[in-house]
């Protein structure tokens, strides 16, 4: 038979507790004596109660209603929460003396959860250790950067029925996980004021019927969630059905589960501050936990107290920034002012020689194009710079700025800094493209065709060009930092090295998407003078190479699995269009 709630409470409290008088009920419960007494009554007319204790048909009774198992979800990147998750998963960060993935474990178990899936994703392995240790069941979710977490319950949505779904960098202060729940439920803490949470409406019986993104005075969405075997049978068909939608990639579970409220019978189940805690920020933690910091087993926090002299103590205000298309990098400020910590990505390793770019953090700090690098390890691969607050990046498009990128450049190039590092657009394509075979093949139809356009025009450049100079080789806009006060640093020197002085110019043509007018003008910028004609079909022709270049370090980039969005078609739009360009010209010119 099926339970009113009112009668589940009643047999539930008595499942865990027999021969508990009715005022102890509904203490217990939270009902009044009153409803108390009306669901004692009916419990021992349908013979679920007897002398105070559950009957075997009162036991019975509960089956439909026990905990089959829970999901916890650890696939994240947690990038909220950098540069600590870029060592290691938020789920395994130690606070009040507990990994939070751990205690929730442990609380489920507590409540007599066994059945325990972990779906993992980002460093994966470092989630292995739980199998032996509680018994849990590890699944890996492959998609866990390209997808939400949409992705981790289509991996586990055949063992869904009455399941908790949790999160593993949540912190319960009480235990909040039952072996027996009366129906699907979200958790909520209510915000005094305004909040930027998923706040709930609610109907009859609790039922959520409305979720909005930011609220005030609201009960809000956090930590864990209950599907009862209703709930879990229709959210399934749902995720099947769209699961394959572009627009499904990016979204939450919740996000579904909002979009078919009317479908989805799920109640709110209010909790009083403080017991659930989702930390946002570092500054959060740290307010939770004032000694976490000191008890971090952190390289990342070791590197920034060695190089600034600071305490760990003093980090603070720590934040991701945009993320970059090969590093990470983050936020932080000490008691002497702000910072930039830069984290180098997965596979850069294989792209950037770190040896050759802190010589060109340093000469490039010396020239004054760079006052804001403070230290680099060559060998790791991470950086510390200063951080230039309320900046612009560089518009080309705006004629002084323009002009002020052409004269950095050319004080650049005539600096006279060398580097052992040599960089050829054609030299490294090929590289790319050695990479890219290696994995497979060039999925690009006409690759075949460009590279031998870009092979052709290469061998014309180095005819006609003169001694390598020192180059920045990422030379465009979003490099380029103006501060408040007008001064303008150029950051990223990841791919310095000696090149021809027009290297720079087809990056920043490139990146920048210039116009031919545009081209020409910052070429008389360069020089002081209107370029030549064979200035300008030199220049151009490296405006084809660095796009044939760059095109192929995106198509390496995708095939390892990485997504550079709109940058892919634009680099191969400047080199399809400017290698036929310019070899048409060099033609031209031998006639």
């Amino acid at each position: 038979m099926s339970l009113g709630h009112n009668q589940f409470k009643v047999v539930k409290a008595l499942y865990e507790n027999a021969g508990l008088s009715q005022r102890d009920l509904a203490d217990i419960t939270g009902m009044g004596l009153a409803t108390v007494n009306a669901a004692f009554k009916e419990c021992v007319e349908n013979r679920l109660i007897d002398e105070g204790r559950l009957t075997a048909k009162g036991m019975v009774s509960l089956k439909p209603y026990a905990v089959d198992n829970a999901v916890i979800l650890a696939a994240g990147l947690s990038s909220r929460f950098a540069p600590i998750s870029y060592e290691r998963p938020k789920g395994l960060l130690e606070v009040r003396g507990d990994i939070l993935i751990e205690r929730q474990i442990e609380q489920l178990k507590a409540a007599g959860i066994s059945d325990i899936i972990v779906v993992v994703g980002y460093r994966k392995e470092s989630f292995f250790y739980l199998e032996d240790k509680y018994g849990v069941k590890i699944v890996v979710n492959r998609e866990y950067a390209e997808r939400n977490n949409n992705s981790s319950l289509m991996l586990v949505r055949e063992i869904l029925g009455n399941t908790y779904i949790c999160s593993s960098d949540n912190y319960f202060e009480k235990n909040p996980f039952e072996s027996h729940v009366w129906k699907a439920y979200y958790s909520a803490q209510y915000s005094e004021g305004p909040t930027e949470e998923w706040c709930m409406q609610t109907k009859a019986h609790d039922r959520i019927s409305k979720v909005a993104l930011g609220g005030e005075n609201s009960w809000y969405m956090i930590g864990h969630a209950f599907f009862d075997r209703t709930f879990s049978a229709r959210f399934r068909d749902i995720l099947e059905a769209e699961y394959d939608l572009p627009q499904t990639r990016d979204k939450l579970w919740e996000t579904l589960y909002v979009e078919h409220l009317k479908e989805l019978d799920m109640e709110i189940r209010r909790y009083d501050p403080p017991i659930i805690h989702e930390f946002d920020s570092l500054d959060e933690l740290q307010d939770f936990d004032p000694l976490f910091l000191e008890n971090l087993d952190s390289e990342i926090f070791d590197n920034i107290v060695a190089v600034l002299g600071c305490e760990k103590s003093e980090i603070r205000n720590v934040y991701p920034l945009k993320q970059g298309l090969t590093n990470l990098s983050c936020h932080f400020a000490t008691n002497d002012g702000e910072w930039v910590y830069r984290h180098p990505g997965i596979g850069t390793e294989l792209l950037v020689d770190r040896g050759a770019e802190k010589k060109a953090l340093e000469a490039a700090k010396m020239l004054g194009l760079d006052s804001t690098f403070v230290f680099e390890n060559p060998r790791r691969g991470w950086k510390i710079s200063r951080f230039v607050p309320n900046c612009r990046n560089l518009d080309a498009h705006d004629d002084a700025q323009l002009k002020a990128a052409m004269e950095m450049a050319r004080r650049l190039h005539g600096s006279g800094v060398g580097l052992d590092r040599a960089f050829s657009f054609f030299e490294e394509g090929v590289g790319y493209e050695r990479a890219i075979l290696e994995r497979g093949d060039v999925s690009a139809r006409d690759w075949e065709d460009m590279r031998a356009q870009a092979e052709r025009l290469n061998g014309l450049l180095v005819a006609d060009g003169g001694e390598p100079v020192l180059c920045h080789n990422d030379f465009f806009g979003l490099n380029f930092l103006i501060g408040e006060d007008g001064h303008v640093d150029l950051i990223d020197w990841e791919y310095a090295g000696m090149g021809d002085y027009a290297n720079d110019f087809g990056t920043f043509s490139v990146c920048e998407q210039l116009s031919e007018d545009e081209m020409r003008r910052a070429l008389s910028y360069y020089f002081g003078r209107t370029p030549t004609e064979a200035e300008w079909r030199h220049n151009l022709g490296h405006v084809g190479m660095a796009g044939w270049c760059w095109y192929a370090w995106s198509l390496l980039k995708e095939s390892e699995g990485g997504n550079v969005g709109e940058w892919a078609y634009l680099y191969y739009r400047y080199a399809k269009t400017y290698l036929r360009k310019s070899l048409e010209l060099y033609a031209a010119s031998e006639r």
